[in-house]
């Protein structure tokens, strides 16, 4: 057994009608902790792959397995596997049914078996990470689109699963709800979750995938990395898909003679990064942790010690948001902070991240990352709270 590999599909094909194979000879592994995107154009099978991950669909060839296992199909054994690896559907309609909100994410906690006190403790957290605790008591059907897939996301991380399966997640949100729900994916797989998205957005498979998979026509046509797949027009063409923007604008800066492709940026920061020139001195990241607490004060000392008593300010994280909009934080990123500061730095300006205490580890990731491929080397002064 790879103890690396947390769930795995071995030949597995399924039929909903006999003559027409939506999953062909799939045989696929996902990664233990990390950030998997299965991509495909509509109808390729992934909603199909993803039902048989926890039991809900049975293979009609092949097997399914959880940490080794192959997957059992008893009801006792369908709810055990059910409390480790939970799906939220594309469409909260299929998912939401109980009367109020707090109901319909305490239900998955509640059919664990868990204590009264626990499950309340866990509506509370699951609803604050995604901003809705404010709703608690609002009847499922007063909910906005937006607001329900919020509420379907709720009910899944209430049940603490080891694996969090999200079936095009980004669909029918506005972008400030995309990237709050990209950024707790983010912190999920930092603390330890493996996180798997379907989509096929090309976008998204390019800047977040750590393992990217792609499905053509119920087949598996690629694992690996994202620019792997993308580096060939011809594959990406016939599985339906397109080549990402920023990776197109790469690639023609090398036939322009403006640097090779490699190695690929995967963001905008790291664009910039790669073109900015190697004069160009980067500005300092002042990291401010928050914890609850936050006072404009703090965030104005810490900008008169700035350059020229400029720098940008960026709120990253669901409790950093809170604390921000009760203390009237002033603040010029409210979503995607992360990387709206570090790109700042890079163009030589100081930039302050207020930011919950978890996503520290992110940061340093990201600024590891630019350091180590792009030779992007960007001060670092972390700075202390008085209001903690």
């Amino acid at each position: 057994m790879d103890s690396e590999i947390i769930l795995e599909t071995q030949n597995l094909e399924y039929f909903y009608h006999k003559d027409d194979l939506a999953l062909r000879d799939v045989s696929i592994k996902i990664p233990k902790g990390k950030k998997t995107i299965l991509l495909g154009a509509n109808g390729t099978g992934k909603s199909t792959l993803f039902l048989h991950f926890n039991g809900v669909l049975k293979p009609k060839k092949g097997k399914v397995l959880y940490n080794g296992q192959e997957i059992t199909y008893s009801a006792k054994a369908l709810s055990e596997l059910r409390s480790k690896v939970a799906v939220v559907l594309q469409n909260p309609d299929d998912q939401i049914f109980s009367t109020t909100v707090e109901e319909d994410v305490a239900f998955g906690p509640l059919n664990m078996g868990l204590p009264r006190e626990e499950v309340e403790k866990r509506v509370e957290e699951a609803l604050f990470l995604v901003n809705m605790t404010e709703y608690r008591s609002r009847p499922s059907q007063q909910l906005s689109f937006g607001q329900r897939k919020r509420v379907a996301f709720a009910g899944a991380l209430a049940m603490k699963p080891e694996v969090l399966i999200m079936d095009e997640p980004t669909a029918g949100l506005d972008p400030q709800m995309t990237h709050e729900l990209m950024e707790l994916t983010d912190e999920l797989v930092h603390l330890g979750t493996t996180v798997i998205i379907s989509t096929h957005d090309v976008a998204m498979a390019y800047t977040w995938a750590e393992e990217l998979h792609v499905l053509q026509n119920g087949r598996l046509v690629f694992s690996g990395k994202s620019e792997e797949f993308f580096t060939d027009p011809v594959r990406v063409h016939l599985a339906g898909l397109s080549q990402p923007v920023l990776f197109e604008i790469n690639a023609h800066l090398e036939s322009l003679g403006k640097g090779q492709q490699q190695p690929y940026p995967r963001n905008i920061t790291q664009f910039i990064s790669k073109l900015a020139p190697s004069a160009t001195a980067p500005g300092t990241l002042h990291l401010l942790p928050v914890n609850g607490k936050l006072e404009q004060e703090t965030i104005d000392a810490i900008i008169r010690k700035c350059n020229n008593g400029k720098a940008r300010v960026g709120i990253s994280g669901t409790g950093a948001r809170i604390a921000g909009s009760v203390g009237m934080i002033s603040a010029d990123y409210v979503f995607n902070s992360i990387e709206n500061c570090l790109t700042e730095t890079i163009l030589g300006l100081d930039a302050i991240i207020c930011y919950d205490e978890c996503l520290e580890g992110i940061i340093r990731e990201k600024l590891a990352n630019l350091m180590d491929n792009f030779g992007m080397n960007i001060k670092v002064v972390k700075e202390e709270n008085p209001a903690q």
